[in-house]
């Protein structure tokens, strides 16, 4: 089941409806094993007090954008890409974050750039395997914090198209193979980079610690 707040308000019903289904989907982790990829349109009228018109009418805008898929008398599916697709994707979002942290070099504050050390601050480091979901939730923030640190809408709309898998991808293996230890100390390295204005060191390590993701993906995942 969806974690989805009732709609409270007319105004906008559709775009409102769409856009707490697409928050909702954005959040579960789809590629955990045994996830309940299948949703109840009963349910969900239910779960947001109206009726299934405009219910129906955001489902088929998030089908559209390949987020979910309908199957007529069967039900209505939350979409997981192959692995060949989330091996793709995370190459282009190290492409993107990469060059988010070299033009962050050049364009954001300290302050912004300090935000970094804020997100990885949040988890004590030492009781790390007793908090695993809130790390989990901070790394996630701080990709996408160093994406924003490029002040390009651009990259930043082309990044979103990629988050609800990257995201999901990064949640489910970031308790494996001691990759919590690992990235802990990689986001410190690359904090430093920008907080020194390193620009192609910045970019390098964002690539790299993107391509370590990927490279454990290729060796370790399975896409059911």
């Amino acid at each position: 089941m969806l974690d989805i707040s009732p709609i409270v308000e007319d105004f906008s019903l559709k775009t409102t409806i769409y856009n707490s289904l697409k928050d909702a989907i954005v959040k579960k982790n789809i590629y955990d094993d045994n996830v309940d990829l299948k949703l109840d349109e009963r349910s969900l009228s239910e779960q947001f007090g109206i009726s299934r018109t405009p219910l129906r009418e955001a489902l088929a805008r998030l089908e559209q954008e390949g987020l979910v898929r309908i199957v007529p008398r069967r039900g209505i599916y939350i979409v997981r890409k192959s692995k060949a697709e989330i091996l793709d994707m995370i190459l282009a979002w190290a492409a993107l974050e990469s060059m988010s942290a070299r033009i962050a070099t050049q364009v954001a504050t300290d302050e912004e750039i300090g935000q970094l050390r804020t997100i990885i601050n949040e988890v004590d480091k030492g009781e790390l395997s007793a908090h695993m979901d809130e790390y989990s939730d901070s790394n996630i923030r701080f990709h996408q914090a160093i994406l924003r640190l490029s002040k390009s809408p651009q990259i930043c709309k082309m990044a979103d198209d990629l988050f609800i898998h990257v995201r999901a991808i990064r949640a489910r293996t970031i308790t494996e193979a001691d990759r919590i230890t690992r990235s802990v100390v990689d986001h410190t390295h690359i904090i430093e980079a920008l907080e020194s204005r390193d620009t192609e060191l910045a970019e390098r390590l964002v690539r790299e610690h993107t391509f370590n993701l990927r490279t454990h993906v290729a060796l370790n995942f399975h896409v059911a």
